[in-house]
């Protein structure tokens, strides 16, 4: 059953250890090739340098924003979700206006169903 992620390269931008593992083995049983996860916008600037297909970033990084990785993203035309404990917040809805935000914990069907309509679009 094709699911819309084998092959695909998938940037995960996450800080908190446990987040970011249950993210990969949920990416990686859907086929994808996880890139990361990377836990600073520098790492994740670098893999988003080196090429990926889609991403799925945290919003705060201890205190980091990660939105220099989401402009270069939307740049791109690259697929993205973000998971965020700031995703209900207004000022982080007027912020990201165009780009699909899920409050954490993030439902993990609802991750897959939203990154596959960003990838549905891009391509």
């Amino acid at each position: 059953m094709n699911n819309g992620f084998e092959n695909k390269r998938v940037l995960i931008l996450e800080d908190d250890p446990l987040l970011a593992l249950d993210l990969e083995d949920f990416f990686t049983d859907l086929g994808a090739r996880v890139v990361g996860p990377v836990s600073s916008v520098e790492q994740a600037l670098r893999a988003v340098s080196e090429g990926i297909d889609a991403a799925v970033l945290d919003l705060n990084l201890r205190g980091v924003y990660s939105y220099p990785v989401i402009e270069q993203l939307d740049k791109a035309g690259t697929p993205l979700v973000v998971c965020s404990g700031y995703a209900e917040l207004p000022e982080t809805q007027a912020d990201l206006r165009n780009v699909v935000l899920l409050p954490k914990p993030c439902d993990l069907s609802l991750l897959h169903r939203r990154l596959l309509e960003q990838i549905d679009k891009a391509s």
